[in-house]
């Protein structure tokens, strides 16, 4: 109960303060030097936060739907030996540095939403993969020879036994990917994407630790937000499967 409430109470926060951002600048004054401003004002706050939002949530649902995919298709027959070649995939896209995609991807996109796309794409594939990897193979065993008893066809199998019964830990696995991401856009700010990552840098750049504060605040508080609201979408997945009570 207490959670949720501190949960509202930043969810409010946050929203009166991207609607009307001058109105908390007595918050912020004390952050500054020098007469400098107190609230970010050279654009919208909320116009940042939102095209923020749009460009993790285009990632996170690109990342989900290539992860599954891989999931899906090297947990088949067909494609068990190709399960190597899909973790070192995902793995790499994990590992190689985000500033590095976008300066790779920078000169063949050229500056602006792409690089920072394909930079948080590429990140987000391994939690969502892995997850549904085990989710996929770890079900038990009287699961599947219920199906076959039946009758189902695999295709039958996979969308009304497989897929509902992973979707806890596929749900998971985006939870993950959606708050690496949240936080790894802002980098996209350096190749002149629209993300809250242009009033940190502003900040840095001008020694304004009230617009630092700002853009770290505004992700900080989503990212709690979307944290929680993943958790609650699993404990309902699980419990319409019968895996929780």
């Amino acid at each position: 109960m207490i959670g949720r409430l501190l949960l509202a109470l930043a969810a409010a926060f946050a929203l009166a303060f991207l609607l009307s951002p001058t109105s908390f600048a007595v918050l912020f004054q004390p952050l500054t030097r020098n007469g400098a401003p107190a609230i970010y004002t050279q654009a919208s706050l909320l116009r940042l936060t939102l095209f923020h939002l749009g460009i993790v949530a285009l990632a996170v649902l690109i990342s989900t739907a290539v992860a599954l995919a891989l999931a899906l298709f090297v947990t088949r027959p067909v494609g068990r030996e190709f399960l190597p070649l899909a973790r070192t995939i995902t793995t790499i896209g994990q590992t190689f540095p985000p500033v590095a995609v976008l300066a790779l991807a920078v000169p063949v996109m050229g500056f602006g939403t792409g690089p920072t796309l394909v930079a948080l794409i590429l990140y987000g594939l391994l939690p969502v993969f892995e997850n549904a990897l085990a989710a996929l193979t770890g079900q038990p065993a009287k699961v599947a020879e219920a199906a076959r008893g039946m009758g189902l066809t695999p295709a039958q199998r996979l969308w009304q036994v497989d897929l509902p019964l992973a979707l806890p830990l596929l749900l998971a696995g985006m939870r993950l990917t959606a708050v690496i991401s949240l936080g790894t856009a802002t980098i996209g700010s350096t190749v002149a994407a629209k993300t809250l990552g242009e009033v940190i840098i502003a900040g840095l750049l001008s020694s304004n630790t009230a617009y630092v504060v700002q853009g770290g605040m505004i992700v900080g508080i989503i990212a709690v937000l979307i944290h929680a609201g993943f958790q609650h979408l699993e404990r309902r997945a699980a419990r319409a499967t019968g895996q929780t009570d």
